[in-house]
Formats: structure tokens, sequence, C-alpha cells
């Protein structure tokens, strides 16, 4: 199979996987999404594995196909959620191409924290656009962004980087990253 189809393959994979762990943490633990974060971690998977135009799709994609399926993320946050997922998606996919250590581990480590931090000021500016700064606070944004998230990060960069470096093991794509 064609690399450009086994990626397209993969993308729709990685959305579909992304709305049922969704539903997953959303039927066991109601309200846990900002919590466990499970629609990022297909995405950052997405731009990892198949580079910055997938993981940006796949970014756009998976809110939206969540949402009109399960309606979560709810319509008050999607846009910002959408572009947050967009942007790790992407950026996750530029930086692991252009980031070239010696150690693969190290680049995913990078191209992922660099995604996460980007992605995360992406949604905290969205919000304060939205909500007027007057509602919205740096410390609100810290809160939201890193405190209330912090399992769902830990989960990430736990995670993402084993399923990143295993794939790439398998030659999954025939690319390593």
């Amino acid at each position: 199979m064609k690399t450009n189809v086994r990626k397209m393959v993969t993308s729709a994979l990685l959305i579909s996987i992304a709305v049922i762990l969704s539903q997953v943490f959303h039927f066991y633990a109601p309200g846990s999404g900002r919590i466990f974060l499970p629609l990022h971690i297909p995405v950052l998977i997405a731009g990892l594995l198949c580079g910055a135009k997938y993981g940006l799709i796949v970014g756009i994609l998976t809110p939206l196909t969540s949402h009109l399926i399960t309606q979560m993320p709810p319509a008050g946050s999607l846009i910002q959620m959408t572009l947050e997922l967009a942007t790790y998606g992407m950026i996750s996919g530029l930086v692991i191409h252009f980031v070239k250590t010696k150690s693969q581990i190290v680049n995913i480590y990078i191209a992922l924290f660099i995604a996460m931090i980007t992605g995360r000021v992406v949604f905290g500016v969205l919000n304060a656009l939205i909500f007027q700064l007057g509602e919205y606070s740096l410390s609100i944004w810290l809160a939201s962004a890193f405190i209330t998230s912090l399992p769902g990060i830990i989960i990430q960069v736990i995670l993402i980087p084993a399923i990143i470096f295993t794939l790439n093991k398998l030659n999954f794509l025939s690319e390593n990253i």
C-alpha cells in the first residue's frame, strides 16, 4: 500500500479511536475530558506518525466528528478545541520532521512538548479573545491548561512516545522518524 494511502487510512483510524476513546472516558468518568484529554492523544500521534498535513487534518476533523456524533466537545468550546487540536497535529508533524537528534526518543519528546505547549497557548489566546479578557485571566488559563489537565499531560508524555517508538520499530509507515 502506498504511503499516502496508509497515512489517510491511519488518519481515519486515529479519528475513530479518538471519538471512541473520548466516549469511554466520558462514560466511566463524566466530565473528564479536560482532565484526561482523550482527543489529544490520537491527534498528537497523527502528527508524529503521518506528518504535519495529516496531523492538521486529524486535528480539525477529530473534535468536529466527535461533536457531531456525541455532542462532545460542547459547542461552546468547539472552535477553541478544533484550533487547539489542529495546532497539536500540525506542530508535532512539523517539529518531528525538522528536529533530527541522534536519538529517536528525544526527537519525539521535543516534538511532543513543543506541540503541547503551542496548542495550549492557542487555546488560551482564543479563550481570551472570546471571553474578552475580563472573565479569562492568565491564572485561569494556567489552571486549565496545566493543572486541571495534568493527568492527561502525564498520560501523553508516557503513552505517545511508547506508541510512536513501537510503531516505528514495526515499520508501520515504512518511514522512521
